[in-house]
């Protein structure tokens, strides 16, 4: 009688690279010391003492601070707490990160003595850092910058957008709480925070729409008139329509809103002499409006003018001459030819425009600092997103609102530029003539 021979189960075979793994994970430079890098082995565990002996109270008083915000008035401080506890949370990802290469490096080194290879001496180990890692340490200072000067205010102000923190709960006197989506919940909730949020998101993006389209279309414009042969003194005109991108944007704007004043401005006495009567220009939201737009279609129609101008050099005549031969008209070949063509070149720098001009903060507060008034509302009739954030924080201290606030203007213009960049030709693989 056959008896059936039951194969018995392997065991999982746990050679050196599981052990140094296992090791590192105990501690750094463990796993080092396994696979006989006793240099290597003893810097990384000297390195982890320092990390924690240093860290320690930051990441004991941080961790404590940014869930609590403080228990006691005057002698805690939310927002230092607060503050402390993300800059504990990103020294805590570099320190994990740095464990990880380490069991990963224990891993690799553990393998190549299975391999019956020899682990890497302090002098290779040196090379391997100076050659194949010499992009990291360019990088290096960098990125350091980089996640203090960007990610940590990032960090903070979405932070904020979660806790109370106003004029009313101002620390040390005050503490700060944690208040979840109540911020949000409020924004939406609230007449006077949602009639005020609503009113200033459409104009917003009205003001986004109407300035880019049109200083892009005028520099379009001009650009195609000034490239046509039968037009003397090109470079004349060119210089002169481009010059008010030479003077500073802020310049400008101060001078327009002295042009447009309603008692002694320029403007309005031009037009009384004709006839026509003065005009509200910083009193009455409409045309405050429609000021603002004026002057940022002469601030940005010149930056439009010499890339479409630049770009039109580089149309190939042939393309024109063909459409001649086949009968097709001005208008023709400026739809078929021209627009397409600029489009297709100018759509990314397009998109930066529509995102520029989204937090253009500049044109807004400088002219009439988003006034005038109205009743009923926390923001000005021609605030937009960004100016309104500004007002927010500055003039009535409602930090909580403004993070909140600066939270949705992210997400819009993070939501719609990635939406641009990927309907645009410009960022597909594929040829523009077929």
């Amino acid at each position: 009688m056959d008896t059936l021979q039951v194969q018995p189960s392997t065991e999982r075979n746990w050679g050196p690279r599981h052990r140094a793994a296992l090791l590192s994970a105990l501690s750094m430079g463990l796993g080092q010391m396994y696979n006989r890098q006793w240099v290597k082995g003893i810097l990384l565990f000297v390195l982890q003492l320092s990390y924690l002996g240093v860290f320690y109270d930051l990441f004991n008083m941080g961790l404590w601070g940014i869930v609590t915000l403080g228990t006691k008035p005057f002698r805690d401080h939310s927002i230092q707490l607060l503050a402390e506890g993300i800059i504990a949370l990103i020294l805590l990802a570099f320190g994990l990160f740095c464990y990880i290469l380490c069991i990963r490096d224990a891993y690799r080194v553990g393998r190549m003595r299975e391999q019956g290879l020899r682990p890497p001496g302090v002098w290779d180990t040196y090379r391997a850092v100076t050659d194949k890692g010499y992009p990291y340490l360019l990088i290096a200072p960098g990125l350091f910058l980089l996640v203090f000067v960007v990610l940590f205010p990032l960090l903070f102000m979405v932070l904020l957008a979660f806790t109370n923190f106003d004029l009313y709960h101002w620390p040390p006197a005050k503490l700060v709480d944690w208040v979840g989506f109540s911020n949000f919940v409020q924004l939406f909730q609230l007449e006077i925070w949602r009639n005020s949020f609503f009113n200033v998101m459409s104009w917003t993006v009205v003001w986004t729409l109407v300035s880019t389209t049109v200083q892009f279309a005028l520099g379009l414009l001009l650009s195609v008139l000034l490239n046509l042969e039968r037009v003397k003194g090109k470079k004349l005109f060119r210089t002169i329509l481009i010059l008010p991108w030479a003077v500073p944007s802020f310049v400008s704007v101060l001078v327009f809103a002295g042009m447009f004043n309603d008692d002694f401005g320029p403007i309005n006495q031009m037009l009384e002499a004709i006839g026509l009567g003065a005009i509200p220009w910083l009193t009455d939201p409409f045309w405050t409006k429609v000021a603002i737009l004026l002057i940022q279609f002469w601030l940005g129609f010149p930056f439009n003018l010499a890339l479409c101008t630049g770009i039109l050099q580089t149309i190939p005549a042939d393309l024109y001459e063909a459409a001649e031969v086949d009968g097709a008209t001005p208008w023709q070949k400026l739809k078929d030819i021209t627009l397409p063509l600029v489009l297709y070149a100018t759509a990314p720098l397009l998109i930066v425009q529509y995102a520029g001009n989204f937090n253009n903060f500049t044109v807004i507060y400088l002219f009439n600092k988003g006034g005038p008034a109205v009743p009923g509302q926390t923001a000005g009739g021609s605030d937009i997103l960004i100016s309104w954030v500004f007002k927010l924080t500055f003039e009535t201290q409602k930090f909580n609102y403004a993070a909140a606030v600066s939270i949705i203007i992210g997400v819009i213009v993070a939501v719609l530029a990635v939406w641009q960049f990927r309907q645009t030709r410009s960022f597909k693989e594929e040829d523009l003539i077929q």
